[in-house]
């Protein structure tokens, strides 16, 4: 069985580094980008199964990437792996078509399994969200 695809994207080098070692030992990093933007580029050249997106992003935000990619069809799951943890970020992020929201206080137990809820059709939500 092929390994899910996934692309990174955040502005923090550090957690991009720190999120694709949790990752490469269970699914295929294709990728990472810094904005926005390139995010939605690369998404269309790569096709990934799934794209890890923070929300807090300069040149595009993570709400308006996974909502530029809804508009675009494209067929890859949006799961946000953020900061914020209040339930207005998250049904934010619902809002735009998102299969998965993450805190990046619960990335060590929360990212992997939203990822594969993700790519099997389902949503996750960590249990750390505030309501």
């Amino acid at each position: 069985m092929a390994k899910i695809r996934v692309l990174l994207a955040d502005d923090h080098e550090a957690m991009l580094e720190q999120v694709s070692s949790i990752l490469s030992k269970d699914f295929e990093v294709v990728g990472a980008v810094g904005n926005g933007r390139d995010a939605v580029a690369e998404v269309q050249r790569l096709d990934p199964d799934v794209l890890v997106i923070d929300i807090s992003m300069p040149v595009l935000n993570g709400l308006q990437t996974a909502a530029q990619l809804t508009s675009k069809k494209c067929r890859t799951k949006v799961v946000f792996l953020t900061v914020h943890d209040d339930q207005d970020y998250v049904d934010a992020a619902f809002a735009t078509g998102a299969s998965g929201y993450v805190t990046k206080s619960h990335v060590l137990t929360d990212l992997v399994p939203a990822i594969r809820e993700a790519s099997s059709g389902r949503t996750y939500v960590s249990n750390s969200i505030h309501p």
